[in-house]
């Protein structure tokens, strides 16, 4: 009975999850499997006939999960339980099933098929949020909004502008992962404690053989197990990805607060709720479910981490943690990726409303451009600086917009003229290269 929200079918998307079904797991280590005899094959270690049997049988066709665990049952041993049902039903080819191998060339070696599967997927993932970054960003690249530093009005910039800061930093994930693919997705055949003594004169071929048909490269040297640091460096950056999503999220749920009213996430109005009991709620759900989620996938940086951490060539403390570290920091990860890219495809915007918005502080959120102008003037740019500091807190504390405190400086309207003086409150003047910076990335190839 399904009890976990990746079981239950709530969270992930199907393609995900079919990387790591009961049945897929078991299909690699059977993969694996095959690509072993028929290289004991290739090297004269085993009969070619014997290992062509090996490899037809190496399927979850023959080979069931049930049939796995109703072994493991008995034995206590998961490898072996898939050893002597892949055995049973070769016939009397099974007496080469394994040959010369440990648990964890097989596991190890799985693992490195599903992780550059899951790999696959979540690049194509971070490619199309990409796009849609790039696509919103050259939409919105005028589009005037407040800047915002610390929680306050900063200074005006524009919404394609941010669309850019978060685009290049899915750019730079995409640019983590596929600098990984060679430290992470790597396999071994080298049996018990690596030295590859169980496996005769032509180890490090039939090591090769393997690796070469199952499309992974060969750890460079391993112990019994592939060394874990590996490992922990895919998930830091699952982790980091999980962080990023969580950030643009927070962003939307925070700017669609009624009180700034600038981004929302798409709504079925048709049939949606947002509240069982206020009828007039529209929730960020989704962004706040993505905030959610990103706080499990960095929780597993930790163990991802402890698992670099072993007694001499091995140990089974790794084993049971990475059986939930695995499948779920790449579901969950492929899970945000597909819930920001819906969201951030289907915001609504309200142009209107970041422009009122521009102006709750009456103008004082363009001091520096002010400040700029006079500096352009001639006048010492600290001196300048503490004169709009005197007079925002003027506008302020008198609640009168700064364009009429600015107006009645006689120092200030000695170097400016009024047109000067609009000219440095209006926020689309003040804009430097935001336009400029959103248009390059919404070009970027």
């Amino acid at each position: 009975m399904p009890i976990l929200p990746i079981d239950t079918g709530r969270y992930g998307t199907a393609e995900m999850l079919r990387v790591f079904e009961e049945e897929a797991r078991v299909q690699r280590l059977l993969d694996v499997e095959a690509a072993l005899a028929l290289a004991h094959a290739e090297v004269g270690n085993i009969p070619r006939k014997d290992a062509e049997k090996i490899a037809a049988m190496a399927s979850t066709k023959y080979v069931k999960a049930e049939r796995v665990k109703a072994i493991e049952k008995e034995i206590k041993h998961d490898i072996a339980s898939l050893v002597r049902a892949l055995s049973e039903v070769c016939g009397s080819s099974g007496a080469y099933v394994h040959l010369g191998a440990t648990s964890y060339d097989i596991v190890d070696t799985a693992n490195a098929l599903q992780l550059k599967d899951a790999l696959e997927i979540i690049i194509k993932k971070l490619a199309a949020l990409k796009g849609i970054l790039q696509k919103q960003a050259g939409q919105h690249k005028e589009t005037v909004m407040i800047g915002r530093t610390h929680g306050q009005h900063a200074l005006p910039i524009t919404l394609g502008f941010k669309f850019a800061v978060w685009g290049y930093e899915v750019s730079r994930h995409i640019d983590r992962l596929n600098d990984c693919r060679d430290r992470v997705l790597v396999g071994k055949i080298s049996g018990a404690v690596g030295t590859q003594a169980s496996l005769g004169e032509n180890a490090a071929r039939i090591q090769e053989l393997v690796m070469k048909r199952l499309g992974i490269r060969a750890a460079e040297i391993s112990t019994q197990i592939v060394q874990r640091d590996r490992y922990a460096e895919y998930v830091c950056i699952l982790a980091m990805i999980a962080s990023s999503l969580d950030n643009f999220a927070t962003e939307i749920r925070e700017l669609q607060r009624p009180e700034i009213g600038e981004l929302f996430e798409s709504f079925e109005k048709e049939k949606q709720v947002g509240s069982s009991t206020m009828p007039h709620k529209r929730n960020p759900e989704t962004c706040e479910r993505i905030c959610g989620v990103a706080r499990i996938v960095r929780s597993l940086v930790i163990p991802a981490l402890e698992n670099a951490v072993t007694w001499h060539e091995r140990d089974l403390t790794q084993s049971s943690a990475e059986r939930f570290i695995f499948p779920e920091s790449c579901i969950l990860t492929d899970y945000m990726l597909f819930l920001t890219s819906n969201v951030v495809d289907n915001l609504r915007v309200d142009e209107k409303r970041m422009l009122r918005n521009i102006d709750l502080t009456q103008g004082r959120a363009m001091s520096e451009a002010v400040m700029m102008a006079l500096t352009r003037k001639g006048v010492n740019r600290q001196e300048a600086h503490e004169l709009l500091r005197k007079l925002t807190i003027k506008s302020e504390v008198e609640k009168r917009h700064f364009r009429e405190i600015l107006l009645e400086d006689k120092f200030v309207c000695g170097k400016l003229s009024a047109k000067e003086i609009d000219d440095a409150l209006n926020p689309k003047n003040y804009l430097g290269t935001a336009v400029k910076q959103a248009e390059a990335f919404a070009k970027l190839g």
